[in-house]
């Protein structure tokens, strides 16, 4: 992999692990970048900080990181104060502010349909209902391959959604936002408030939720583009 070029982080978001980044890993690898994949455990919102954070600070050189969904809100909170960290890439990804939970800004557009398809184990981990996991989460995505993810979904814990940042990264760092147009688990009019919010450069595309599976080649090269820029800003202001 070049030296030249900065190494990139994935984050998953919830009902999800690493393995979900599978279509885009190569992609990426083959324009000559080290990548690496988090498996966070979405125990809780500070736990997949932390997880993260380990995983960013372990890279050398410039980082780029790239959250889908509540991926967006674990590295808002893992970059934060990191000067490795050059560029924020969100995929359909909650941008949190200070202080804020991803419930608190679930409630100001309608709800998405994925909210009626939620169902809590004993213990208090959420999953979504197999029977409607195709139509609300990868509706894009062929049959066959929704099934596997619905079946291998990995749940959050419900008090995740509840919990908030003390800071935010994209405050400081340049961030790129993917609107998937058809999202059915988080408004697209929700994601483009928070894009507008952050100052993010933003990008749309006719997708579900999962653009970063149904779509890889145009969800990588938004992240190719996101760490050409900040490398190349970066060198510049040295």
């Amino acid at each position: 992999m070049s030296k030249d070029k900065p190494s990139i982080v994935l984050v998953h978001g919830a009902w999800a692990d690493a393995t979900s980044w599978q279509h885009i890993i190569p992609l990426l690898q083959q324009a000559g970048y080290t990548v690496t994949a988090v498996q966070n455990p979405l125990t809780s919102l500070p736990d997949d900080v932390a997880t993260t954070k380990r995983v960013i600070d372990a890279q050398e050189g410039p980082v780029v990181a790239v959250g889908h969904s509540y991926g967006g809100a674990i590295i808002t909170g893992a970059a934060d104060g990191n000067p490795q960290v050059k560029a924020l890439v969100y995929i359909a990804g909650w941008a949190l502010g200070p202080g804020e939970s991803v419930g608190q800004l679930i409630g100001k557009f309608p709800p998405p349909p994925l909210a009626t398809a939620i169902v809590a184990d004993t213990a208090g981990f959420l999953y979504i209902d197999r029977e409607k996991f195709h139509e609300v989460f990868a509706k894009d995505v062929s049959p066959v391959e929704a099934r596997v993810l619905a079946v291998t979904q990995k749940p959050p814990a419900s008090l995740a959604f509840g919990q908030s940042l003390d800071s935010a990264a994209w405050k400081t760092i340049p961030s790129w936002y993917l609107v998937s147009q058809e999202d059915q688990a988080i408004n697209p009019e929700l994601q483009r408030f928070m894009a507008d919010r952050i100052g993010a450069k933003t990008t749309e595309i006719k997708a579900s939720h999962v653009s970063y599976i149904s779509q890889p080649r145009e969800v990588a090269n938004l992240i190719i583009e996101a760490a050409t820029s900040a490398v190349t800003a970066s060198v510049s202001v040295q």
